[in-house]
């Protein structure tokens, strides 16, 4: 048997960088996106929970806090995965039988 997560501990991972991470460091998102050589649009979007996070700015987290781009992606996953169950029963797909 699975477990199950409650759909309420999946968070968006831009919004836990933004409050456990950027936020606590004191650091702009002009400034933190000038250090990564990223868009500041792009971070805010991530930050602000709007975008996904991808592997390379998982990456560009780890490299500059320390924290492992596989959990971040991890959490990504989590998140992306309980919005899809959300609304799985609207996903209307029959069971795969085999060809005899």
């Amino acid at each position: 048997m699975a477990l199950k997560m409650h759909p309420s501990l999946a968070v968006h991972v831009g919004d836990w960088l933004n409050a456990e991470i950027v936020s606590p460091a004191g650091v702009s998102v002009t400034a933190l996106a000038e250090h990564f050589s990223v868009s500041r649009q792009a971070l805010s979007n991530l930050l602000n929970g709007h975008a996904k996070l991808s592997a390379d700015m998982a990456i560009r987290f780890e490299k500059a806090f320390g924290v492992k781009a596989d959990t971040l992606l991890r959490m990504q996953t989590a998140y992306e995965l309980a919005e899809a169950r959300a609304h799985e029963s609207s996903i209307k797909v029959k069971p795969f039988a085999k060809a005899a």
